[in-house]
């Protein structure tokens, strides 16, 4: 689970940047740009805060391991 979340939010920011770069260079128009990067933004706000809470929880476990 953990993986694929992962793998989802990376091909999200993904998709958030690498249009810019091929409508840069003519690659894609601006529509399919656009609806990429909508789409790479939708993934990544979907899937980003699931992992940093996941990062967050075992951070704070360890730190109560700790005291």
């Amino acid at each position: 689970m953990k993986l694929v979340l992962k793998s989802l939010s990376r091909i999200g920011l993904l998709l958030t940047a690498a249009p810019c770069f091929l409508y840069l260079f003519d690659a894609l128009s601006l529509s399919q740009t656009k609806l990429l990067m909508v789409i790479g933004m939708v993934l990544w706000f979907a899937t980003a805060p699931i992992i940093q809470k996941e990062r967050h929880a075992f951070a704070h476990h360890e730190d109560q391991d700790n005291i």
